[in-house]
């Protein structure tokens, strides 16, 4: 019963590697993607055209934000 375990099959080390190696790429590639999205939320800016027709509350407020780029 015990002649089939082996220290390097997917069940030991091997898949233990893999596992590891495979969370710390999707930690990597998120990390870069988050990065990548925070500098392009960084770089883009709003204008704000007729601010004093702005109510309180109103769902025609965002009609007054004007994408720069």
């Amino acid at each position: 019963m015990n002649d089939n375990r082996s220290i390097f099959s997917l069940d030991g080390i091997t898949g233990m590697l893999i596992a590891t190696v495979l969370l710390l790429a999707i930690l990597v590639g998120l990390s870069v993607w988050a990065v990548n999205v925070q500098n392009t939320s960084a770089t883009n800016f709003y204008d704000i055209k007729d601010e004093h027709l702005i109510q309180m509350k109103s769902v025609d407020n965002a009609n007054h934000l004007v994408d720069v780029k």
